[in-house]
């Protein structure tokens, strides 16, 4: 039966019965399992799969693909018992109360508005909406149920929090400028075919930009307290050079190198490069300037790599020192979305990166789409 868009809103996001069964923990204490389905059943989607089987806050309950191959596989690997050949079936039938649309942004214009209408929390995968005014309209119909993006990842890390910690604790004075640089240099041609919607403007609204830049930006934003008010944009976009087309998918039309330059109120200045088939040597390059001192780090760490704080001293100059020296948990990285969304539906509160959140980085991304096609400024709304 297809479930009311007004069904008992607010006992899901308070994790009331209509969000999960009760389930007992060691010691006796009892908690809510959150039942979700996952619509796609890729790479992506296994993933969320796979963090979700080994988590106590989920009971994953259905799942759709519209490959039979994929959805029967998913299935039988995680004892998913509700099986469904397309996510509308799902939204209309299963006894879901979460849903996690892990499909490409093309492929899910109205998925969203559809689970909503239908009282269903929605985890949204990268990139939420193929522009800002689609994601107003998942704004719109949100009501009081839980809406997030998986632009968040890199949130989980605890590295992530302790550069956020020093942002917050006015180490680094008033920020001046914000430097990312991530350059992934090209390699062989794939033994396998590549990914068809990755470099994909209707399926994946854009190319490096919405794949990569939206966790870029929501790391940013997430270390400077979503503090920042981004007001104008100049920025450049190139596609695939000619001697690494063989790399991609026929019919790739969308951008692998960006550069921007964006203003904020109060005088911070970001400057964000990021590409993929690049002729250049790999790099990954984080600074965050301010008045009193600099962080340096990286959102993509390998094992031994340190961040550093640079803090102005009135007797010395500048004095060095690492801030984190422990390694991530890379499991963290998927896991990290869906955990944080079964959890905010059974506190009764938003997730890491809200539909709100997420549109700041939309609102940026449109701005640096238009910069680059228009060759002029452009103002953000």
């Amino acid at each position: 039966m297809p479930l009311g868009a007004g069904r008992n809103r607010r006992a899901r996001v308070n994790g009331g019965k209509t969000a999960g069964r009760p389930v007992s923990e060691k010691g006796g204490r009892s908690m809510s399992k959150v039942r979700i389905g996952v619509i796609g059943c890729g790479v992506i989607g296994t993933l969320h799969l796979r963090a979700a089987a080994q988590s106590p806050l989920i009971d994953v309950v259905a799942v759709a693909d519209l490959i039979e191959e994929r959805r029967l596989r998913a299935a039988a690997e995680f004892g998913v018992p509700q099986v469904y050949s397309d996510g509308d079936t799902l939204l209309e039938e299963s006894d879901a109360a979460g849903v996690v649309l892990a499909v490409p942004a093309g492929d899910r214009i109205e998925m969203p508005l559809h689970a909503l209408e239908r009282g269903k929390h929605v985890l949204i995968e990268k990139p939420v909406a193929m522009s800002g005014a689609m994601l107003q309209r998942y704004i719109d119909a949100q009501g009081d149920l839980v809406a997030g993006c998986c632009s968040s990842r890199f949130q989980a890390f605890p590295s992530t929090s302790a550069a956020a910690d020093v942002v917050a604790s006015g180490a680094l004075g008033a920020l001046r400028s914000i430097h990312c640089r991530a350059i992934v240099p090209a390699g062989p041609p794939p033994a396998s075919p590549p990914p068809p919607w990755r470099l994909n403007r209707e399926r994946n609204a854009g190319g490096i930009l919405t794949n990569w830049g939206c966790y870029d930006l929501d790391y940013l934003m997430t270390i400077t307290g979503w503090s920042l008010v981004p007001r104008t944009v100049l920025a450049m976009t190139w596609g695939v050079p000619e001697p690494f087309v063989p790399n991609v998918a026929p019919g790739s039309d969308a951008e692998s190198h960006f550069s921007a330059f964006i203003a904020c109120e109060g005088g911070t200045v970001i400057t964000f490069e990021r590409g993929e088939y690049v002729a250049s040597a790999g790099e990954s390059v984080w600074r965050i300037v301010g008045e009193l001192g600099t962080l340096r780090l990286t959102m993509t760490r390998h094992a031994g790599e340190q961040l550093w704080l640079d803090q102005a001293d009135a007797e010395t100059g500048v004095v060095t020192r690492a801030f984190w020296e422990e390694a991530d948990d890379w499991g963290r990285l998927h896991a990290g979305p869906i955990e944080d969304f079964a959890a905010a539906i059974l506190e009764g509160r938003a997730p890491r990166t809200d539909l709100h959140r997420s549109m700041l980085v939309q609102r940026i991304t449109d701005a640096i789409y238009a910069s680059a096609a228009s060759g002029k400024v452009v103002e953000i709304a």
